[in-house]
């Protein structure tokens, strides 16, 4: 008699735990458990226990072709090493009863996984279907290996194996109670969980429940090829309410407290697929008094780079809601996310900042996220990946949460302000939907007083044109009209019409533009923007000898032909 399997002391478990509770079912409990331990293989004799019994016997072919299999290696394989003659014997030993055999196969597999530079035929995994299925520990142990080898360096393309029905014996091996198995057979899912049509096969052959439980191992290494084979399966929605329902996330959660680092990110990006939707945000927070919250905050300051922007990710995709935002900045979490909106790293720069930005949706939080150790950050932000469209954007739409705060003069007088204005300056480098956040947060913050004091301070000739410029790109609506927006505020400073009075020609063809535009917020607005212009006397002679003045006599015309055809319809009606 063998020992229990890891799934069979799994069943014993769950029924200790039905007695304990006095289930309902209890004796359909014990029925169930009872029949299920009595089909499985672990306890029953096993070919390896009977050969125990008697030395295997060598068959005379098996003798002949491990004899010609012998000579054409040492001859050098004059033909090919994985011809015809070799897949021949190598079947021959694979499917042999005798384990020496089986591991001469298997060896030849390994040291050939070391050395290929080419596809392996696939013919050769139908010989690998008997070797990991073999009863020999040490023929699983090669052929496990051999088998990661080939998937790692793409010998065998991640699809065929499923295809040839290898994923059966490879999800048997990770029912082994040999580490090493474990280690392979983990390995070998991990990087097949890689290909998206390969990860609902695994999950509806049963992989996941073994994968759970070797999640929880005490080898390092098992464990780290568990997490990082879930991770890999949670980048499938289907899969991921499997998981969900074979309880991973209590499991994943209480992984984050692992020392070892590669746990910590595999269970930290698994959990980061899982939050990305949020109807699994429930049962997420509800484990522990925010446990996953403080764990993500204290993983935020790993020394490890991939591990506290994973936590970073996480946190992202988890901050949906008010109460997680509130929550979030009650524990403290700026003094551990400023640190990665300082570092070198641009990708934990880039979640830091979004997560920010997040954490400013939130009335609640402003009067918090505006103080110096932020705002100062942020400024240094700006400058230092000015030619990052994400972090610009990102940090744009922040600041512009933070300019509806009573605290808005503390924005205004920090480096934030300048930091927007040079992104103007560097447009190039921006994507549309950046230089829309930066144009709107700029045209929020030119609507204040003390906004628009401070960024006249700052303006110059060049970046008045760069805005003049944008204003005429109607094609990019948003960034066009909050480009005007600022031109319009800033015109009633008298400083302002100095600068712009060698832009005339472009600021005449931007306000045609507006004008014959089709939404009407655009017309007023350059109706509105012409009529203070027209204040200085240079302005209103360039505009009286242009289309505009043509263009404006029109509109008036139209404007009382459409008046007097409005009077007439409400006449007929009062009649």
């Amino acid at each position: 008699m063998g020992q229990l399997c890891a799934k069979c002391a799994q069943l014993l478990y769950n029924l200790v735990l039905s007695v304990k509770t006095f289930s309902s079912n209890l004796v359909q409990d014990v029925k169930e458990c009872l029949a299920q331990i009595r089909d499985c293989s672990c306890l029953k004799r096993t070919k390896f226990e009977s050969r125990q019994l008697y030395k295997p016997t060598l068959q005379r072919h098996e003798e002949v072709i491990a004899q010609e299999f012998l000579q054409h290696i040492e001859r050098g394989f004059e033909i090919s090493p994985l011809g015809e003659v070799s897949l021949s014997a190598l079947k021959t030993l694979a499917f042999s009863e005798n384990p020496d055999l089986q591991q001469s196969a298997s060896l030849f597999y390994l040291q050939i996984s070391q050395h290929l530079n080419i596809q392996l035929p696939s013919e050769h995994l139908e010989t690998y279907y008997a070797l990991l299925k073999s009863n020999d520990l040490e023929v699983q142990r090669i052929a496990s290996l051999s088998l990661v080898t080939f998937l790692l360096k793409g010998n065998v393309p991640k699809e065929h194996v499923i295809q040839v029905d290898l994923l059966e014996p490879i999800l048997e091996l990770l029912e082994s109670n040999d580490v090493t198995v474990q280690c392979n057979s983990c390995a070998c899912i991990m990087i097949l969980a890689v290909s998206d049509t390969n990860r609902e096969a695994i999950a509806s052959a049963g992989g996941v429940v073994p994968l759970l439980i070797l999640s929880k191992s005490y080898d390092p290494r098992v464990q780290q090829y568990a997490v990082g084979a879930i991770f890999n399966l949670t980048q499938s929605e289907w899969v991921q309410q499997i998981l969900c329902r074979q309880g991973a996330l209590p499991i994943l959660i209480l992984l984050l407290e692992s020392p070892d680092s590669e746990v910590q990110y595999y269970s930290c990006a698994a959990l980061s697929n899982m939050a990305t939707n949020s109807q699994h945000h429930e049962v997420m927070l509800q484990t522990g008094d925010q446990f996953l919250l403080q764990m993500l905050l204290f993983l935020l300051s790993s020394s490890v780079d991939k591990v506290s922007n994973q936590a970073c990710v996480c946190l992202r995709n988890l901050v949906t809601s008010e109460s997680v935002q509130t929550s979030l900045i009650a524990m403290g979490i700026l003094p551990r996310l400023l640190p990665l909106l300082d570092s070198d790293n641009m990708e934990a720069q880039q979640n830091a900042i979004v997560l920010l930005r997040m954490l400013s949706q939130h009335p609640a939080n402003q009067d918090a996220l505006v103080c110096h150790e932020v705002l100062q950050t942020v400024g240094k932000l700006l400058f230092t990946r000015k030619t990052d469209p994400a972090i610009i954007g990102h940090a744009a739409c922040f600041i512009k949460n933070l300019s509806c705060s009573e605290s808005i003069r503390r924005v205004v007088e920090s480096p934030c302000v300048e930091g927007l204005l040079q992104a103007i300056h560097g447009v190039e480098y921006l994507d549309e939907e950046a230089l829309h956040c930066v144009t709107s947060c700029l045209g929020e913050l030119v609507k204040h007083e003390v906004g628009s004091v401070r960024i006249l301070e700052l303006m110059d000739e060049l970046l008045l044109g760069c805005l003049v410029k944008l204003a005429g790109q109607v094609e990019q609506t948003e960034t066009s009209f909050q480009a005007a927006v600022m031109i319009r505020h800033l015109i009633q400073h008298g400083g302002v019409l100095r600068l712009l009075k060698s832009h005339i020609s472009k600021i005449q063809q931007y306000l045609m533009k507006h004008l014959t535009h089709q939404e009407t917020r655009f017309q007023q607005l350059g109706i509105s923007t012409l009529c203070l212009l027209q204040k200085d006397m240079e302005f209103s002679s360039a505009f009286s000898q242009s289309q505009l003045k043509t263009h404006l006599d029109q509109i008036c015309q139209q404007t009382e032909e459409m008046q007097e055809l409005l009077r007439m319809a409400v006449g007929n009606m009062d009649t």
